[in-house]
């Protein structure tokens, strides 16, 4: 039914003068349930439903979106739009074009092996409070006395199409898991997450992502860690330059936040200034050098079980693995049609709309650093004297990227290369082109960490892996708290 009428959206479309059009058919369903110090809360069910239609009519681009799915209301829908468009076209300095791109007729999915909609809530509060049981105590004298446990799925299901010919639908499952606590020490209140680092634990995929998790385990084990820094309380050394080494979670978010979204074309062209922020980067940089030729980063959409994963965009393209930096060089920005346009290039697929009612911009996926050749105690084996950032506990960034600030949580001073007592609060403030032109050294294990990507206007909260390896910098300052 859903393919009948995306169908028939196109054709409505066309027959009333749009040059080019999409339609979107998405259903999706969220069930969460959260336990608040032991006691549940209930449980949150989420539907959202409907269709969302985007035209280029007389060079003017034109979205709108129905939750009353009817061909009566899809054809009143293009009907708006068009009017919309011609009015728009009268003021508009430059004409809306698309990239030419292949069509493309795909049904695909991504794997689960256990459906989400056969695991029932209580199931879900029961494993909520095996965990909530292991927090409940003191942890090597660290009290947990605020905890915000939370576990559900996410599904999402299109059907898209477009007058170039593609015809896609799909389904991908999304499981979680994330808590949010107060871990107090000497009267001192923190709020952590366990594991450090790690806001959200899942993928996309069914339930056994969640059992594979063996979260009964990781949560006590992140604990004790968790203990061991909120009790530090040696302030790092400030007055030396010293080697830092980055732990997975650290790295991973400077990939997504110094790479990912200062090379997003939308921002870089000025569109999304008032909306989610600016790029200190222009539309000709593309070769600049930026880092270290050891300094490599990609986003790709088609890694099996990520948070960011999907096989086609919501413009029809086909995803591929873009690769941001290479060798300390930019070497491709994330593009959606109408700017690879601009730039006179194919789109990179690029291009997602969380619900039926939000527009496709351009959004990352899964961005990480690439892991190198070194292991890790081959890197710390090279520190003299240095700091070990295992995990942040906060972070910020400027406007255009340029400027981020990140504090330690599990941090440790390396003397000789071997770790030593763990610091208090360690902040890592740097530059962009200083952070990137730092790195000598990335070490094998590469990791990824749930995210949520904030972006739009409406915001669009999208699901996303950050990821890299161990990484080195060379001869930066640290700050304190």
């Amino acid at each position: 039914m859903s393919q009948d009428l995306v169908a028939f959206a196109i054709g409505e479309s066309q027959s009333k003068g749009a040059e080019y059009a999409e339609a979107r058919y998405q259903k999706t369903s969220e069930l969460s349930c959260l336990l608040r110090n032991g006691t549940p809360e209930p449980a949150t069910m989420i539907d959202a439903e409907g269709m969302g239609v985007r035209i280029i009519c007389d060079g003017a681009l034109a979205f709108g979106a129905t939750n009353q799915v009817s061909k009566e209301r899809i054809s009143a829908l293009v009907d708006r739009l068009v009017s919309n468009a011609k009015s728009a076209s009268r003021i508009l300095k430059e004409k809306i074009h698309f990239s030419s791109e292949d069509a493309h007729v795909s049904k695909w999915f991504a794997e689960e092996r256990k459906k989400v909609e056969d695991v029932s809530v209580e199931s879900m509060i029961f494993l909520l409070k095996e965990i909530d049981s292991t927090l409940s105590g003191s942890i090597e004298d660290v009290t947990f006395p605020n905890r915000m446990l939370v576990i559900g799925y996410e599904v999402d299901e299109k059907s898209y199409a477009n007058t170039d010919g593609s015809n896609l639908t799909s389904r991908v499952p999304r499981v979680y898991y994330q808590n949010i606590l107060v871990a107090m020490h000497n009267g001192e209140p923190k709020t952590v997450s366990i594991p450090a680092g790690y806001a959200t634990l899942g993928g996309s995929g069914g339930w056994e992502i969640i059992d594979d998790l063996n979260l009964g385990e990781k949560i006590p084990d992140g604990a004790k860690q968790i203990a061991t820094a909120v009790k530090a309380t040696e302030k790092p050394p400030i007055d030396e330059t010293l080697d830092v080494i980055l732990g997975p979670s650290v790295s991973g978010l400077t990939s997504h936040e110094s790479c990912g979204h200062p090379g997003e074309a939308d921002r870089i062209l000025g569109r999304e200034g008032a909306q989610a922020g600016e790029s200190f980067l222009k539309a000709d940089k593309i070769g600049m050098e930026i880092g270290s030729s050891e300094a490599f980063v990609s986003d790709d959409p088609t890694i099996p079980h990520s948070m960011g994963f999907y096989l086609y965009d919501d413009e029809g393209v086909k995803a591929r693995k873009r690769r941001l930096i290479t060798n300390g060089k930019f070497t491709e920005f994330l593009q959606n049609r109408a700017t690879a346009y601009i730039f006179g290039i194919k789109s990179n697929g690029s291009s997602r709309a969380v619900q039926f009612d939000r527009e496709p911009i351009i959004r990352m996926a899964n961005t990480f650093i690439e892991p190198g050749d070194w292991s890790f105690d081959e890197m710390l084996r090279e520190v003299k004297r240095g700091i070990y950032l295992k995990s942040f506990m906060e972070w910020n960034i400027d406007d255009k990227r340029l400027n981020q600030r990140y504090v330690g949580l599990e941090a440790f001073m390396i003397e000789n290369g071997q770790i030593k007592s763990p610091l208090k609060e360690p902040v890592l403030e740097i530059t962009t082109p200083k952070y990137w032109g730092s790195i000598d050294a990335r070490a094998k294990d590469l990791e990824y960490v749930c995210a949520t990507c904030g972006k739009g206007d409406p915001m669009q909260g999208a699901p996303v892996f950050t990821g890299g390896p161990h990484v080195r910098l060379r001869k930066v300052r640290v700050g304190s708290r």
